[in-house]
């Protein structure tokens, strides 16, 4: 598709790396702090733009923040790399019989793990679709493999409504709001702020459920239209292997039978679910999540399927990999919020949202904002730190309810990662794809969900 190619190619001609991305918004937004920030002590603003900058940069509150949605793609990435998701990624790929079928299952599949876990879900895709293309080739079932990638990717397009979205889940821990507003709103705004936004009303929400199982069909059904209606291709592909621990199994001699010691963290694991059913317990109860509840279950969760502590740790050392952009990213966006914050152009900023939306509109102009900066900051986390504040501000004057406007964003950010291709690398490398092969279907797997997404806000 022509299209498709011509996005490719303006992608990879203009667009820097993610990591480039991020110092020139810093630069841009310490210019515009120099230019036209306002700081209350008076001071020089370039000096003064310096200074919270450097501050934000090290804002402790958020580098907690950052460390936990590390530790969620981390743990994600762990679980898939066990050998019982291997085994019931062998179960589903014997089920894709059909081009339109594989089609189906790929693309229903990897949108529900990714509901859960984006980290799991991204690489349980990626596997999951390459699978089921050798699965396809060792049978002789023609396929569009091309497709069945897409699929694997379209756990991004929901992950951020689920229960590992860097906003819902961080907005839920008590005291966050505080934090990100306190600088932002006076002190009598944030008196009445509320604790916290809890994921009862926004992950498990009626709306969002009804707006991610309509996605979840209506995408799915599109996946399997076009497994049948598109020309199959053919596939070589050699057999993919499970990264195993290194080494001779067995119990191992003197200190390593700690290390290779089924028992010892199968014990650990069951500490940590104990431990786990004590302090969380009641806020399950309530659907209230939250970033260290949700690492906790799965650091027990992915000791118990590995088997011992051998597996587990050589499973951490091939996912930390993925933590590098986001480890280095996130102080730079800290420090864009800092500027943002101490120079008052959030403030400046909200203004122009309220004076142009009205309380049915602003969800609207969220969402469509939100995929915009998606495009330029393709971290979820990073763009709650930065676009979080503005549309708290915005949301809270206008009257709109937070849950609403906390989810537009969401959506917003999760909807054009079919179009940045940045979270893509890795499906591209396990299923040895390219970019320009996976886009035309990603393109219109977007289209779709984006009016479900836009007739969800509306009906809200």
């Amino acid at each position: 598709m022509s299209v498709t190619r011509t996005i490719e190619s303006l992608f990879r001609r203009f667009l820097p790396s993610p990591f480039a991305i991020a110092v020139l918004l810093s630069l841009l937004t310490f210019l515009l702090g120099g230019f036209f920030g306002a700081f209350p002590d008076g001071r020089n603003p370039w000096s003064g733009t310096l200074r919270a900058w450097e501050s934000g940069l090290w804002n402790r509150d958020l580098l907690v923040f950052a460390y936990q949605m590390m530790l969620i793609l981390v743990l994600g990435h762990v679980l898939v790399l066990s050998k019982p998701a291997e085994k019931l990624i062998g179960i589903l790929t014997a089920r894709a019989g059909s081009a339109a079928g594989a089609a189906l299952l790929v693309a229903s599949t990897t949108m529900l793990v990714s509901f859960f876990n984006w980290g799991l879900g991204l690489i349980f895709g990626a596997i999951l679709a390459r699978k089921v293309g050798e699965h396809a080739l060792k049978n002789k079932i023609p396929i569009n493999y091309p497709l069945i990638g897409a699929c694997g990717y379209l756990g991004l397009m929901v992950w951020h409504g689920g229960i590992s979205g860097s906003a819902p889940i961080k907005a839920s821990e008590a005291g966050h709001l505080d934090s990100l507003l306190r600088g932002v709103l006076p002190e009598t705004s944030l008196a009445a702020l509320p604790g916290s936004i809890p994921t009862s009303e926004t992950v498990f929400g009626f709306w969002n459920l009804c707006i991610f199982l309509a996605v979840l069909f209506t995408v799915s059904g599109l996946a399997y239209w076009l497994g049948r209606s598109t020309r199959t291709r053919a596939v070589e592909l050699p057999e993919y292997r499970f990264d195993t621990a290194p080494g001779p199994d067995g119990p191992g001699h003197g200190a390593e039978r700690m290390d290779r010691s089924p028992w010892l963290s199968t014990l650990f694991a069951l500490l940590i679910f104990t431990a786990f059913l004590l302090q969380y317990l009641p806020d399950l109860r309530e659907l209230n999540l939250s970033p260290d509840m949700l690492n906790f279950f799965m650091l027990g969760l992915a000791l118990l399927l590995h088997g011992n502590f051998r597996n587990f740790l050589h499973a951490v050392e091939s996912a930390i990999g993925d933590t590098a952009g986001i480890l280095i990213q996130f102080p730079l966006y800290f420090g864009i919020m800092g500027i943002m914050t101490e120079a008052g152009l959030i403030h400046r900023i909200s203004d122009f949202f309220i004076a142009i939306s009205s309380e049915w509109s602003f969800p609207l102009f969220t969402f469509f904002s939100a995929g915009l900066v998606n495009l330029f900051v393709p971290s979820g986390g990073g763009q709650w730190a930065v676009q979080g504040p503005i549309i708290l501000e915005a949301a809270l004057q206008l009257g709109v309810p937070l849950p609403k406007a906390l989810m537009s964003l969401a959506y917003g950010d999760q909807l054009t990662n079919m179009l940045q291709p940045f979270w893509a690398l890795p499906l591209l490398g396990i299923t040895r794809l390219k970019a320009r092969e996976i886009l035309p279907y990603s393109l219109l797997f977007m289209c779709l969900a984006g009016v479900v997404y836009l007739l969800g806000l509306m009906l809200w």
